[in-house]
């Protein structure tokens, strides 16, 4: 069992499976919330290559814990 928080990068780009250990959802969940437009747009890096930068997760992020209180 890993005990140590998993560090949150200051910026750059973070992919799908990055993403999805600060916010514990499915992968088809998260892509819903993307279409939906509740979560941030992804950039292609690569035609196989997709990612969120770091900014926009950690707004979402901020987003999600007011929500909470």
């Amino acid at each position: 069992m890993n005990i140590n928080p998993i560090p949150f990068p200051e910026a750059g780009f973070l992919r799908l499976e990055q993403v999805l250990q600060f916010i514990p959802l499915s992968r088809s969940a998260w892509w819903q919330g993307v279409k939906d437009e509740r979560f941030p747009k992804p950039y292609k890096l690569t035609p196989k290559s997709t990612a969120w930068k770091a900014e926009d997760i950690r707004a979402l992020i901020d987003e999600l814990g007011q929500e909470v209180r």
